[in-house]
């Protein structure tokens, strides 16, 4: 799977699930992934609970549903590489624009930049090779 034509073409719903230094999971609404190359990916993120339990375990899952009828898609297992406070990068990748002030009060923003491990696909656990 090429994760950059997947994530162009696709429409879907993604939901990223990280859990705490206890394993206590969260699961969260996320927007496709900035893919960042043949195997890393990359998500905008405020200082919310997915980002604060990245900050004690770096391991995380990505689902996406694809648009449409049934249930197609695919889930990565993710390993957290770092993240960036770099403002002008993350201004470049952010999808979603508000005005400066309604940005300014939901709270700093990060980019956390991701290996991807593995790819299944969403129903019965078939492992996708990553081209």
């Amino acid at each position: 799977m090429n994760l950059e034509n997947y994530f162009t073409e696709m429409k879907g719903i993604g939901v990223m699930a990280t859990s705490d230094e206890n394993g206590i999971v969260d699961t969260a609404i996320y927007s496709r992934p900035n893919v960042q190359g043949k195997d890393e990916i990359a998500f905008v993120m405020r200082d919310h609970l997915t980002h604060k339990n990245l900050q004690k375990n770096n391991h995380a899952n990505y689902l996406f549903l694809e648009e449409g009828q049934g249930y197609s898609g695919v889930r990565l297992f993710l390993t957290k590489l770092n993240e960036s406070t770099d403002q002008a990068l993350i201004a470049s990748l952010t999808k979603r624009h508000l005005s400066p002030e309604d940005d300014r009060l939901r709270g700093k923003k990060f980019l956390v930049r991701f290996q991807v491990n593995k790819i299944l696909t969403l129903i019965g656990g078939e492992e996708i090779a990553i081209d």
